[in-house]
Formats: C-alpha cells, structure tokens, sequence
C-alpha cells in the first residue's frame, strides 16, 4: 500500500467500512492522510503507510453514475494529475466527461466481483467460510428431518414418528391423543417447530388451561427455541391502551388462558379478527359438547377452528369419557366428515372386520402359507388388484405385505386425524407399585364424609389425622428424596404445607389454583431443585394436569379422586418417559371407612394403580350407583363384595372393547417401529455435533466472538470487543451452550445448540447476507499447471424467489454450484475439489493481490465470463432435475390421496386442491430459479515444491 503515491482527488474505499461508500482524498499531512466519504459527509484519517483503504479505478464499459444521478457507459480512462478522467456515453447517446471526484459516492461494492475489482479482497478463511455455510445450509434444508432436528428433547420412537407424519400434510387437523405421559405437549411443538421452519406456519395460538400457561411458554422456549407472547387480560388492556391496532397482531406466537378468553368478549373479538396459520388447544377433553348443547369454552374453539387451517387438539382421553365427547372433538377437526354421532357410532362398529383382516394379514409368514388363498379373497374388496398380486410374489412378500397393511390403514379408520399411542405400544415404562398404610379410625369418620377426613375433624385436623403424623415419620425415612403429595383441596395443601414447614421443619411448597401463576412456577422450580430444594410439594388437584415431576418417584395420595381418569392424571404425574425408577404410590387411609371401599374398588376392581386403565369412565359409570351405596355404607361387606365383582366384569369387558376394532386400527397407524427407527437413524445422522462446532468456531472467529471451555461439552459464549456485527441470538452477558444432546437434557439453562438453532440459523444467515468472504486472491501451489496460470473458483447460488423458497428446497439437489476455470475456459473443479484447493491455497499480502487485480483486469474480466458460461448446462440440468423431483413426489401424491378419499372420508378434498395448487406454484418457482454469482477466488499458480 505504501508504494502506491495518494493525490488529493483520488478516489478510495474502506476496506473495513464500505457502507461510507467512496471516499475522496482530501488532505495529505505528512504520513497522515485525511478522506472524506460524501455519502454519509463523515471524514476519516489514516496512517499513510498501512491505510486500509482500496483504490477504485473503473473501466471501460461499466456503467456509473456522476454526483447529479446522470448514468454513463465509461468508453475511455485518462490518467490526468494522478487522478483519472472518464469518458463515456448516456443512453441517449450524449458524450460525457467527468473528474473522478464528481462521480456518485453512494456506491456500494457488495457484488463479488465490484469488490475484487475494488480491491476488497478477504482472507481464504473467510472465502471457505462462506462456501460452507452454503453447503451446510442446503444440507439442513434439503433434510428429510428438517425441522425436527433442533428440538431438546430425547430421540423417542413413537414422537418423533407422529411429528414427522403430521409435518408433511399441508394445514394438518389432527388430534395428538396419546395416554397420559408418552409427552403430547412435546408432540405439538415438534410439529410447530417444523412447520415454522419450512415456513408454512408464521402466526400461531396456543389456547391451554389457566394452570399450564407458563409451562408451555417455559416448554416452547427451551425445547424449540419458540418465543412466545403470553397475552392475558391484563396485557391485552395495555395493547389497547396503547392504539396501535390488534393486540393479537403485534406478535407472531401467541399463548392465551382459556378462562381469561371466555371471561372477556372483547379479546374474544380481537382474537377472531386476527389472521393465525395454526391453532394449538391443550386439554381439549375440558370442551363440553353434546347434539343440543355446548359449552362455551367449545363454542369459542369452534369459531376458531373454523378460521384457522392448521388445529391441533391435545387430549389424554379421548374415548374415556365416552363417544359422544370423542365425537365432539373430532367434528372440531372436520366439521363435514363428522357431522352425523349416529352414522359415526355405526361407521366405528365397521372397522372391527378391517382390524381382523390385518391381523390375519401380519401373521403371514410367507406366500406358501395355506391361510394367504381365502385371505386374499377376503381383501378383494379393500386393496387394488395390483396389491393382491404382489402378495402372491414369493421373493417379495414380507415388502409387499408391509405395503398392503399400510394401504389398509391408511384408507380406514379415523387414523388420519387421530393419533394415539398406548404404553402397550411405546416401551420403556416402570412399574408402578402401590403401597398400603391402614390406619386407625376416628369415631367421627363415617360414612362417605369420611374421604376427606380433614372437613370431618375440623380445626384442629393437622393435630388429630393420623394420616398426617404417618407422613411426618414417612418424610423421615425418605430423607433427601422428593416427595409429590397430591390432594382434592387447596385449603387442605395449603394448611398441610404451612404445618410441616412451621412445625416440622419439612422443606416443602404448596401448588394449588389459588396461587398466581408465577407463584406455582416458583413453587415447580423449588421442588426441582437438586440440592436445596423442597423435599416435599404438596398440590391440590390441579397438580395432576399438565405438570411433570418425573424427577420424582414418590407419590403420596393423601386422599382419592372420585373418578378414575382423575386417579390416572395424578399418577401419570411422574409414571411417565423419562422416569427412571419404578413408581411407588402410598396411600394412608383409614381402615373400614369409605377410603377403604375406594382403595379396594380402585385396586381389585380395575387395577388402576398398578396398571394403566383407559376404560375408568365407562366403569365409573356402570358401577357408580353401587359405588356410592358402598361408599355410604363401609361396613355392608357384601354389598362390597358384589361391587368389587361387578367392576372386575365391567373393566374386563372395557378392556377387551378397547382392544379390538378400531383401536388396534387406530394404533397401528399411530407408530411405525421401522419408520420411527428410520426417522432416529437420520436424525442421528444429521446431528453431526462435532462438525457444527467446527462450523461455529470459525464463525466467531469471523465475527469476533469470544468463546471459552465451560465444563465437559460445553463452552462459554459472549461479545467480543471487536464484533464489527450485531451477532445473532446472543444476549450482551453472553451465555453458555452445548453441541451435545444427553447435555442439554441434563443442563436446560445451557443453550443447545444444533443446525436449527436461531443463533446457527442466523450465524449462516449473516455469512450469506454480508460480503464477508466473497471475493478472496490467494496462490495456489499445483503442478497441474504451469506457473503464473491464473484460475478462478466461482460459487454459484442457487435463488428460488418467493414465498415458495423453502418447500423448493426439498427438491434441488444442491443449493449452490462450484466451478474452476482457466482463461480458456476449461473446468478444473474435478481435479480440484474444495478440500485440495484449500489445502494448496496460500497467502498473499493485500498490496499485492490489489496490485496483480489492478494490472490482470482484462484477464480476471474474461475468467468471470468463462464462469458464467460454465454455469449455465448445470443451472438448467439443476432446473430440470428439481421439477423432474417435484413432480413425481406430488403427483405420487395426489394420487395417493385422491385413491385414498374414495375409501377414506377423512381425507379433505381441500388437502388434495392445495397438492394441485402447490404443484403448480413449485414448478413455476422451479423454473424461475436462478444461478447468481456468490463468491469468487482467484488463484495464481506457484511452482510446486
């Protein structure tokens, strides 16, 4: 730089702040120089011997602008005072000459080859830099499980699977039905997660029961990175207040308290005006609905779900509570599939011989089978000639008998909007054990007053139940194990809590409806706490929805439920994935009072404690008259007796409903073992943590920012102090992160970070928006080519404009092209693959490369040219190979779902225009597709050593 002379006049720009646009030498003083940048009137002032500023001379044929806006085509270049002079033409054909100094200085060299032609040149890190995050970017997108792979959360089979199904339907309507524990909530942020990813999903609502509102925004945030707004009464009036229109549209992920809703017509109202792409509602078994009358919390979800085009509903029970309230929950979903409860009570009944046929079918061993010839006959009706005689093949029955039992269930049955997993079906769960404690008696406990004892003795309950001086010595005995205690009343947990704490010294919190939110989370966050937190939690009924404490394995049952869905929620508390002991369950009651009568009736009736029981609604209702008579009458040891036989009956009939016809349907479509393990497989595979750290070290490295070893598998990540960038997702105190799954489970206040994590997500982000990288000069030492050669390695994006750009991604088989050529335009990019080059890349000063760029113009010129025609039989073949893909993947499709709707009323008609509809938008965004100029590099041989 020092041997280049400065003239006043000249025209220069920053190599470290090109957005000053061009700047003019104004002053020389000695060995400091002084520059002025019109564009933004500021002046800068450097050393003369290692100013970094590049000269910018333009040549013939460019087009520039003078400082008046008046365009020209430069037709000659005279030197004149160590400054240049342009000549050239207008469009209309005008002769024009200008000084360099009156040329627009609101210029920005971001193209790669302005900047090489500049003299802008970056480091070969920084060039490699950016072709990596090009390629790791079409990588992620390109992914069969983009969208899947950023969740914390653990890799299960049966989650994974449904989020992975669901994902893949345009607007899905489904509802998410799994039993208590196998992780719903994770199940619908899976798919959210996706569905925001790929963009389909931009504004969503989350609709949940009062209690778990800050346990999904908690939920959302730390497993999917997903923001959202809690929007109660109190935020909504202060929206308002503030007249900037919707409160419902000054964010995009919206959570709201169900009762908050139905208390306030006007957020109501707001609510209905916005415009949302998805629907989220938990607990949905709460919405009342019967033919000639609905609650008002169901009308509310009504009225969305008809607006809105993508509805998850999320229940644990959903034919426990009887058809009738599963029906309602489905018209939600398709109000014109399910409009009849009649033709849907009948239409289930007609399943039982489709799930007979399959299981025929599954236990086939092979085509010489005797039972496969009436078999067949049987499916005449259900499954295409074609299938019938691929069955029949010898070589390939076992694909073709996997592929007729997914054609049945996919053409049958209510699988398609309802997912349910059981535990029967998802493996990995522990026992649970119930565990007894008789008590004495109070005189006063009779009747069916006596469950709960505590309104019976009165005041002074704490000092006179015994059932609280058998927990005192039993919190004794488990010393520095957690403790879920769970009872009907609030009063009755928040007297118990303030006893044991006082009295007793027992480091315990209370969880009940009559706390503030942020006072339950505060309680939650106690009791998880490892070394001084609460041993005991003490909850009232609410504490069996929602809430997982599965960190716990002790469950005391101060009292029973009524019901035995309610029985089920309690324990499902910590019977769930990802507890590691087995379950044990205590239960202190008074002996030969009503809680005994619902103990035994619970135990050897249904087996409810030690087995999960999806049928408790029926029983409770066949058996609830003689239930309250036993409950009323403790002593009738016959009456007793009789119950006790009555309900084994009733729920080994229910068992045995609930195993055949539709619900073996039902889940075999909910889990696909070998495509859950497939899903797993892939994941795992895309994961590639070590290769993403890499990745990232070089990025903050670019970037400047600092990072620095934590403990095992993690590191400390904070601003540098010469960020030169804002740099995404991290906070101005930094924060500490992980690349590694199992620690990040472990560890939820430490980011985990994975290809789809915002910080990484904005990290390529801000490599492919800004220059940095794009125009590199470095030798080469090769003895492939004689030395002085000169070589250019160009980067080609791939750009699909539009709304579409993401699902286009699915389908082009690479995101971005690399070509290398020599003058004569012979392609080099076989015999130097990236990793080669950069290997035998060097070095070279930036005074140099500007100077060999100033004097090789015409060449680097011609090198740019012999790219850009290299580049287009690839970007067609590129074209033609990505609509080639698209359409055989949506016209399989469509005719898939057209098939399928002819036997299956549950697929919608909309689902199979909007295949049509988005088939036609891909090939028009394919075909539009353009290979750009990303970056470049050009390469001076050196003579190899």
């Amino acid at each position: 730089m020092s041997e280049i002379e400065f003239i006043i006049g000249q025209r220069w720009v920053s190599n470290s702040e090109a957005e000053l646009g061009l700047g003019i030498i104004k002053e020389i003083s000695g060995r400091q120089i002084e520059v002025f940048f019109p564009a933004v009137a500021e002046s800068r002032f450097y050393a003369a011997n290692n100013a970094p500023l590049s000269r910018v001379i333009y040549s013939e044929g460019e087009q520039v602008k003078s400082r008046e806006q008046q365009s020209f085509t430069i037709s000659a270049v005279q030197p004149f005072n160590g400054c240049m002079i342009y000549q050239g033409e207008t469009a209309e054909g005008e002769a024009v000459s200008f000084h360099e100094m009156d040329l627009d200085s609101r210029v920005h060299f971001n193209q790669p080859q302005d900047r090489l032609f500049a003299g802008q040149v970056d480091k070969n890190s920084q060039f490699e830099l950016r072709a990596k995050a090009l390629s790791y970017q079409h990588e992620l997108f390109s992914s069969a499980v983009f969208g899947l792979l950023g969740a914390r959360v653990q890799l299960l089979p049966h989650q994974l699977y449904i989020a992975q199904q669901v994902s893949q339907r345009h607007a899905p309507r489904v509802l998410l039905a799994d039993e208590v524990g196998l992780g719903k909530t994770i199940e619908a942020g899976l798919i959210l997660h996706q569905k925001i990813l790929s963009g389909e999903v931009k504004r969503a609502l989350v609709i949940v029961p009062d209690a778990l509102l800050h346990q999904w925004l908690v939920e959302m945030l730390r497993r999917f990175n997903l923001s959202f707004s809690l929007i109660d009464v109190e935020r909504h009036l202060a929206l308002v207040e503030l007249d900037e229109g919707n409160p419902f549209d000054s964010v995009q992920l919206v959570l709201c308290g169900l009762d908050d809703l139905l208390e306030n017509p006007v957020m109501q109202e707001d609510l209905f005006a916005a415009d949302w792409d998805m629907l989220i509602v938990d607990e949905a078994h709460h919405l009342y609905w019967q033919p000639d009358n609905s609650s008002p919390a169901y009308q509310l979800i009504e009225q969305l779900a008809a607006r809105i085009a993508a509805l998850l509903l999320l229940t644990a029970t959903p034919e426990q509570l009887g058809i009738d309230s599963h029906f309602a929950r489905l018209r939600l979903l398709d109000p014109e599939r399910f409009h009849d409860l009649e033709a849907f009570r009948e239409q289930e009944a007609a399943y039982q011989p489709i799930s007979d046929l399959i299981d025929d079918l599954d236990a086939l061993q092979s085509a010489d089978d005797k039972k496969l010839k009436p078999l067949l006959k049987a499916l005449e009706s259900y499954l295409p000639e074609q299938a019938l005689l691929d069955l029949q093949q010898h070589e390939a029955f076992d694909a073709a008998k996997l592929a007729a039992i997914r054609q049945l269930l996919d053409q049958h049955g209510t699988g398609r909007v309802l997912f349910r997993n059981t535990r029967d079906v998802v493996k990995g769960f522990p026992e649970r054990i119930l565990h007894r404690y008789p008590l004495e008696a109070d005189s006063r406990l009779s009747g069916i007053d006596a469950l709960q004892a505590e309104t019976v003795l009165g005041h002074d309950w704490l000092i006179e139940d015994k059932r609280v001086a058998w927990l005192i010595d039993f919190l004794k005995a488990h010393r520095g194990e957690k403790i879920l205690l769970i009872c009907a009343s609030a009063d009755t947990a928040t007297q118990l809590d303030s006893h044991l704490s006082v009295h007793h010294g027992v480091r315990s919190a209370a969880f009940h409806e009559k706390l503030t939110l942020v006072n339950r989370d505060r309680a939650a966050a106690y009791f998880a706490e490892e070394e001084d937190g609460a041993q005991l939690l003490v909850c009232s009924e609410i504490g069996s929805e929602g809430r997982n404490f599965q960190f716990c394995h002790h469950l005391v049952l101060l009292d029973l439920p009524r019901h035995p869905d309610l029985l089920e929620q309690r324990i499902g508390r910590l019977d769930r994935i990802g507890q590691q002991h087995d379950v044990d369950i205590h239960v202190p009651y008074f002996a030969g009072t009503a809680q005994e009568v619902l103990l035994n009736w619970y135990h050897q009736g249904m087996n409810a404690f030690e087995q999960v029981f999806a049928a408790g609604d029926a029983v409770h209702k066949a058996t609830q008259a003689q239930l309250e008579a036993c409950l009323n009458q403790p002593a009738d040891d016959k009456a007793l007796i009789e119950l006790i036989e009555m309900t084994r009956d009733t729920a080994e009939k229910a068992r045995e409903s609930l195993q055949s016809g539709r619900n073996r349907l039902l889940e075999r479509n909910s889990f696909d073992d070998d495509a859950a393990q497939h899903i797993i497989a892939e994941l795992e595979e895309a994961t590639r943590g070590l290769e993403l750290a890499d990745f990232m070290d070089d990025v903050f490295d670019a970037f400047g920012v600092e990072q620095q070893p934590h403990s095992s598998d993690s590191i400390i990540i904070e601003p540098g102090n010469h960020m030169v960038y804002p740099f995404p997702e991290l906070p101005e105190d930094g924060l500490t992160a992980t690349y590694q799954r199992h620690r990040a489970l472990g560890r939820e206040d430490m980011a985990f970070l994975t290809w789809e994590h915002p910080m990484v997500l904005g990290a390529m982000d801000l490599v492919m928006n800004t220059e940095i990288g794009n125009s590199a000069f470095c030798t080469l030492e090769s003895g492939l080519f004689n030395p002085g050669t000169l070589l250019l390695e160009a980067i080609f994006k791939v750009q699909a404009i539009g709304a579409l750009q993401t699902y286009v991604d699915r389908f082009l088989p690479q995101r971005y092209l690399r070509i290398v050529v020599d003058e004569q335009g012979r392609q080099h990019q076989a015999s130097l693959p990236d990793r080669q080059f950069n290997k035998l890349a060097g070095r070279i000063p930036r005074a140099t490369s500007q100077e060999l760029i100033r004097h090789a113009r015409p060449q680097l010129e011609k090198l740019i040219q012999q790219a850009q025609r290299a580049s287009l039989e690839p970007g067609e073949m590129l074209r033609r190979e990505a609509l080639a893909s698209m359409q055989q993947e949506m016209s399989a499709e469509t005719v898939r779902l057209k098939a399928l709707a002819e036997k299956n009323p549950a697929i919608r008609q909309d689902e199979i225009d909007s295949m049509s509809t988005l088939t036609h938008a891909l090939a028009n965004t394919i075909q539009s597709a353009e290979l750009s100029l990303d970056a470049v590099r050009i390469a001076i041989v050196t003579e190899s050593n």
